[in-house]
């Protein structure tokens, strides 16, 4: 490794930095830590402080090759299964439901809008990701960038992630206005979940790690990703990550594993350094040109939350559901856990709380596995 690598790697290292920095600011706060790290990075590699993804980089190599899956090893041993029956059958059925919707949706929308003539060869892996996302969440939705390349395509990822974070960003507002509309009062209340607090620091990016800690995770980490590649070599139709995201989800049930400290800080840290690479295959001039693309993904993107609305919304006025939870559920499946807990709160209603952030664990553990096979069918 020369000293322009190093010197690459420092730039990527303080952007991420600044930009997690920036976000904690009221202005930039809606805009979130991702966005602006690929936002900046893609400005940074434009003005030539560090090379661009057109040109040879040995530290963007290393970045998708080692720590993007790292990355996804490490938020997935937050999935632990066994709690989620706590959020209560009701719950977890407007949530299977909501996935199912948002199946639906991406099947209707990338036939229906003809998404192979738009996003040409990449258009089954853009379906994937986006039913990972909106069962999951950005955990899944990388993963599956990763599974099929999409995140060295610089200006579609970043697309992609613009119009995925506009369109979530003002469902937030709908599940928020929709229980007052479609009214407050509860047909058939959920069944008695209690009102368990949840911390405050549920969704924290700091933890309190110990060197055991990060030692024991370091070495579960490098041990399940030399065992994907060993498997990914004797049965090459099985993909390493795949394999990585499925010996995490085992290994989180596991209580010792679960108790360590430091995945989630780890995992962010990659994550955020692996969507700074994708910054700087962002050609800016492309994107420039390419405005169109932007524009046509809000529309698809808007059309698959849509028909995910029909369905769960739906079934909700026909049977008679607590729209707060509908909320709820709805929220979890496109925003995630975070956004789906700080609804249950801005709507008044803790005993929603543990169930918003249990579905969306139910989301992380299913929606690659979800995208996967939605992308293949189409593919």
């Amino acid at each position: 490794m020369n000293t322009h690598t190093l010197f690459v790697i420092t730039i990527l290292c303080l952007t991420v930095a600044f930009c997690e920095w920036l976000s904690r600011k009221p202005f930039f706060r809606p805009i979130g830590t991702a966005l602006l790290v690929i936002l900046l990075t893609a400005f940074v590699a434009n003005i030539g402080l560090i090379p661009t993804g057109s040109q040879s980089e040995p530290a963007y190599d290393a970045i998708f090759s080692y720590v993007a899956p790292l990355s996804i090893f490490f938020l997935m041993l937050s999935v632990n299964l066994k709690s989620i029956r706590r959020a209560g059958p009701v719950m977890i059925g407007l949530f299977l439901l909501g996935g199912f919707g948002t199946v639906v949706g991406v099947l209707v929308a990338m036939k229906g809008l003809d998404a192979a003539s738009h996003l040409g060869e990449s258009h089954f892996a853009i379906a994937g990701m986006l039913t990972g996302t909106y069962i999951g969440g950005s955990i899944n939705f990388n993963a599956l960038a990763i599974q099929y390349n999409v995140a060295r395509e610089g200006v579609l990822f970043a697309a992609v992630t613009a119009a995925d974070n506009i369109i979530t960003a003002l469902w937030m507002i709908v599940t928020l206005a929709l229980p007052a509309i479609m009214g407050k009062k509860k047909n058939v209340p959920l069944e008695n979940l209690g009102e368990e607090a949840v911390p405050n620091n549920s969704f924290d990016e700091t933890e309190t790690i110990h060197p055991l800690d990060i030692s024991l995770l370091m070495a579960l980490a490098f041990g399940a990703f030399t065992c994907a590649n060993v498997i990914n070599e004797a049965f090459p139709v099985i993909s390493p990550i795949m394999v990585l995201t499925t010996l995490a989800l085992i290994l989180a049930q596991v209580p010792a594993i679960g108790r360590l400290r430091g995945s989630r800080v780890l995992g962010l840290f990659m994550i955020y350094l692996f969507l700074s690479v994708i910054g700087a295959y962002c050609d800016l001039a492309a994107l420039w040109q390419n405005g169109t693309l932007a524009l046509w993904l809000l529309g698809i993107i808007g059309l698959i939350v849509g028909i995910h609305a029909l369905v769960l919304f739906g079934f909700a006025r026909l049977f008679r559901q607590d729209w707060d939870a509908v909320a709820v559920a709805s929220q979890a499946n496109i925003g995630g856990s975070s956004s789906a807990l700080a609804l249950a709160r801005s709507l008044g209603r803790p005993d929603l709380q543990l169930p918003a952030i249990l579905v969306g664990t139910l989301g992380n553990g299913i929606g690659t596995y979800a995208g996967l096979l939605l992308a293949e069918w189409l593919r």
